[in-house]
Formats: structure tokens, C-alpha cells, sequence
């Protein structure tokens, strides 16, 4: 598959949010230049000063802050700074909240991880998990990915410990164990939570996207018709059976499927990578 479809795909998966946020190395066996996801700054700096986070992530998410929304960040900060007990827990959630609006990945963890700190609730523990994750998901870096995935870890299984049946924490979390030295841990878990809801679509997904890194595409396709199956309007798993379909050389169902997509997809980028593999099914 070319880099640049790659790329879209895994760019797509992203948009999605929480439910479907991938590393980018789950898609491309060369895990990485592609995937680990939208990365940040280096773990050290994810990790001890928040203007070091900041900074890094201006390198990496997206565009550089306007004036206004400097001027936001500022003030946030500032009220977090100046918050006394009772009311920093709040304000922490708010900055790390407009940081994640702004797609300022590791800065939204770096203050969702405060507040976890601060006050250890399952809401709390699981935004900052879902938070790692998303910088997991970023990271380009090979070491900062792997520490933003001990970070994912460390307070998903937090919130476990406090809820067993926490089926998303479970999911994402095994998505980064894939390009450590034991990757079967994470097939494990994701298996796991498919014995006890068998009809979990983020868990599918995640094997479905395993399944194409491995080249495995035969089964990649099977498990994106399983969450269509229970849920027709999940154009994600669609395209992505679409793309299996394609590298399958199944012409004619593929151009159904990646079709329909079209049809019912609005995502720019999804819309993109859709043109360049209908440019492979001409050739």
C-alpha cells in the first residue's frame, strides 16, 4: 500500500476520537516513521514541565496557536496555576481540555494526568488515559511513543483496578503493546474483551487494523463485516474493509464497498485516500 494512503488511513482513524484512535504503527509494519501516533514532545518533556509539553507539541499538532488562542491557553493556565484546592482539579480539566480542542496532544495529557493526581476518580483516570493515548497516537518518535504508552498504561489500569469492566480502557490499552517486546500481551487483551462482549466495535477494529499489519487481510475483512453487521453506519470499518478488499484483489466488491464510503463519508481526508485506491482498482 502506498505511504501516502497510509497516511490517510491512519490520519482518518484518528479524526474519529477516543473510539477509534490509533498508533500509526498499527497500520504500517514500519512502525516508526508511521505509527505510533500523534506525537509530541520527547516522553521527558511529556512528562516533567508543561511548557516543555506545550512546546513540543507546537512542533507536531497541527498549526501553531493564533494570538486568541494563546491569549486562552494563557488565561487557563494561569487559573490553574492560581486555583487553590478546591477549584484546581476543575481548572485542570478545562486546560486540559482546550489543549486537546486545539490538538495540543501532549499538553492535554500533561494536565489530565495533573488532575488525575490531584483527585484519582475512574472519570478522571480514564481522561488521562485517553489523553496518553491520543499522544500515543501522534507520536513519530519511537521513544517518545513508547513512553507515552507506558503513561496510557499506567492510568488505564488505574481505572481497571477500580472497574474491571472498563471494555475501552482494556481495548486501547492493548493497542500499545503492539511494538513492544511483547506484543501477544496486547492481541491477548483485545481478545479478551471480545469473549466478554463479542460484539465490542472498538475491540474488532483494533483487530481488524492488526490483522493489515501483518498482511493478514483476509481476516482484517472479516472483522470490519462484523462490526457492519451489528452497526451498517460505521463507515470507518467500511473503508477499512474497503482497503482490505483492495489488497485482496477483490476488484469488484471493493469498489462497491469503497463507493458507498463515498457516498456516505464526509471526512476530507478518508474522501482522499478513498480517490487513490479507486486509482489502484483502475489499473
Amino acid at each position: 500500500m502506498k505511504k501516502s494512503i497510509l497516511l490517510s488511513c491512519v490520519l482518518a482513524v484518528a479524526l474519529v476520537g477516543t473510539l477509534f484512535s490509533l498508533p500509526k504503527v498499527v497500520v504500517n509494519n514500519k512502525g516508526k516513521d508511521v505509527d505510533k501516533e500523534k506525537g509530541q514532545s520527547a516522553a521527558a518533556a511529556t512528562t516533567t514541565a508543561p511548557a516543555a509539553a506545550e512546546s513540543s507539541s507546537n512542533s507536531h499538532d497541527g498549526a501553531a496557536l493564533s494570538p486568541g488562542q494563546q491569549k486562552i491557553v494563557d488565561q487557563l493556565r494561569d487559573g490553574f496555576n492560581q486555583a487553590g484546592d478546591k477549584d484546581k482539579v476543575a481548572a485542570g480539566i478545562k486546560l486540559s481540555d482546550e489543549f486537546a480542542k486545539l490538538q495540543k496532544f501532549d499538553s492535554a495529557a500533561f494536565y489530565a494526568e495533573k488532575v488525575a493526581l490531584l483527585s484519582p476518580a475512574i472519570q478522571n483516570l480514564m481522561r488521562a488515559g485517553d489523553r496518553y493515548y491520543e499522544a500515543y497516537g501522534f507520536a513519530v518518535d519511537e521513544q517518545k511513543a513508547k513512553n507515552l504508552g507506558i503513561k496510557t498504561r499506567e492510568f488505564y489500569q488505574k481505572a481497571i483496578d477500580q472497574n474491571p469492566g472498563l471494555l475501552t480502557a482494556k481495548a486501547n490499552m492493548a493497542m500499545t503493546y503492539v511494538n513492544t517486546e511483547n506484543p501477544m500481551q496486547g492481541i491477548l487483551m483485545l481478545r479478551e474483551v471480545i469473549d466478554t462482549d463479542p460484539t465490542n466495535e472498538l475491540a474488532l477494529f483494533n483487530l481488524g487494523i492488526l490483522s493489515m499489519r501483518s498482511n493478514q487481510y483476509s481476516k482484517a475483512a472479516d472483522r470490519f463485516r462484523q462490526i457492519l453487521t451489528n452497526n451498517p453506519a460505521n463507515t470507518k470499518a467500511k473503508f477499512y474493509l474497503g482497503l482490505s478488499l483492495v489488497e485482496l484483489g477483490d476488484k469488484e466488491q471493493a469498489s462497491k464497498v469503497l463507493s458507498e464510503v463515498k457516498k456516505e463519508e464526509k471526512d476530507p481526508v478518508i474522501q482522499q485516500a478513498i480517490g487513490e485506491l479507486e486509482g489502484r482498482l483502475k489499473n
